[in-house]
């Protein structure tokens, strides 16, 4: 990118916030921050009105705007994506926020750029997964975000996915994020007095309450950056034979899949995961045709759970 584009491209930037750091405009045009103020400066001289606060950021002086912004062939197809993906994987309310958003932004697309998002209508899909269970038509991510800006307590009733036990919880939202076909909420819960990662498909129920929540709680970057350092993952190694993987590869995904290479007649997996536990009841699943290669306690566990399963089933113990 050539230094005027650049220039350009961070006035943008500055209308898209109320605040922005030097050190994020650094960040996003691998610049160093002696440019940052160099290119700053050049916007101050163009006339632009720009506020600098050290520590702060820079601002633009409140009512500041440039005439209507013309998007690239690339920037408009990339917001058609972006609103398929929205029409699926969000909840109704977000998905009509969303589409107002688009109709605001295709009205001031030049008509070369609006007859390009017309004809590309049909060329671009997304598909919500079979296995995705999405909570439709009751508005969840726009009332957590709400709570979210307001700092709302809300009131859930929420199935835990391992016990299936239903209880009644007040917390205190921080963020949403969405992974592995689910979106997840992390909030401070008040009955556990502690944070927790609640999905929204086990969510029964959720309102605002009247009660509001002070302190500071971390963000969710903060968040996710901090548990992530705090649980340990476990490296788990398996064989699978070829002809099995194109039924493995459909789930590899939830279980922490890293890589794969070929060794044979095998395909060797390498995962990261927090929870062996659901690895080695997945594994059972098409053990006959797959081999544990390392750590040896999941062999061990794998050995034990069809131990039980033999047993319940009125068998006998399985020889190791």
């Amino acid at each position: 990118m050539n230094r005027i584009d650049r220039i350009s491209a961070i006035l943008i930037q500055l209308q898209s916030r109320r605040v922005v750091k030097a050190s994020d405009i650094a960040e996003r045009f691998g610049i160093s921050l002696r440019t940052v103020y160099r290119d700053v400066r050049s916007l101050e001289e163009a006339g632009v009105p720009v506020i600098g606060e050290a520590g702060v950021g820079y601002s633009l002086v409140d009512g500041y705007r440039l005439p209507p912004i013309m998007f690239t062939r690339e920037e408009a197809t990339a917001f058609l994506t972006a609103e398929k993906f929205v029409e699926q994987m969000t909840d109704a309310s977000t998905a009509a926020q969303h589409r107002s958003a688009m109709y605001k932004i295709r009205a001031i697309l030049k008509t070369s750029e609006k007859d390009l998002l017309d004809s590309m209508e049909g060329n671009i899909e997304v598909f919500k997964s079979n296995i995705q269970q999405r909570v439709d038509n009751q508005d969840h991510i726009q009332t957590i975000l709400n709570g979210i800006i307001s700092k709302t307590v809300l009131c859930i009733e929420y199935t835990a996915g391992y016990t299936q036990v239903q209880t009644k919880r007040e917390i205190e939202p921080i963020g949403i994020f969405y992974l592995d076909s689910f979106w997840h909420l992390i909030a401070y819960c008040r009955m556990r007095n502690d944070y927790r990662d609640f999905r929204l498909d086990r969510i029964q129920s959720l309102t605002e309450t009247t009660s509001k929540f002070e302190g500071n709680h971390p963000t969710l970057k903060e968040y996710i950056a901090q548990t992530a350092s705090e649980h340990k993952l476990e490296t788990i190694v398996m064989r699978v034979d070829k002809k099995t993987i194109p039924f493995v590869n459909y789930q590899k995904y939830y279980h922490g899949f890293v890589s794969e290479k070929e060794v044979g007649d095998q395909i060797e997996m390498t995962f990261l995961t927090m929870y062996p536990e659901g690895l080695a009841r997945w594994y059972i699943m098409f053990g006959d045709t797959a081999d544990i290669i390392s750590p040896a306690f999941l062999r061990d566990r794998v050995v034990e759970l069809l131990d039980a399963v033999n047993k319940r089933a009125g068998g006998v113990d399985i020889e190791t």
